[in-house]
């Protein structure tokens, strides 16, 4: 299934780096945006920026999908689907600090 972007999780806001656990409040900024859009069917899509393997970038997305999947679920939000992509579709350049704090980011899309 495909949807459109209705959700941003910003990575560096959300998760240390290489890491995929979150802390209370992001979990509880998380939760409120599936409250708020309760009714919707979700995709989950985690990304990463370019450094690191590409097998190690999707276990990493992966593993923030599904933290941030996780989050979704405790709140009774209808998941469908959780992938990870790594660093395969970047939204910016990798060459650049601020362009790799961009591609880190799992995307939540609304699927009608």
């Amino acid at each position: 299934p495909t949807g459109n972007i209705c959700g941003r999780v910003d990575s560096d806001q959300y998760f240390a780096t290489d890491k995929y656990y979150i802390g209370p409040q992001g979990r509880a900024n998380i939760a409120a945006f599936f409250q708020a859009n309760s009714g919707q069917r979700f995709i989950i899509v985690g990304h990463t920026d370019a450094r690191a393997s590409d097998a190690y970038n999707i276990t990493l997305s992966n593993n923030r999908a599904n933290a941030v999947a996780s989050v979704a679920r405790s709140v009774d939000a209808n998941i469908v689907e959780v992938r990870g992509m790594g660093e395969r579709q970047p939204i910016a350049t990798n060459a650049t600090v601020v362009g790799m704090a961009q591609n880190r980011r799992v995307e939540i899309l609304c699927v009608n």
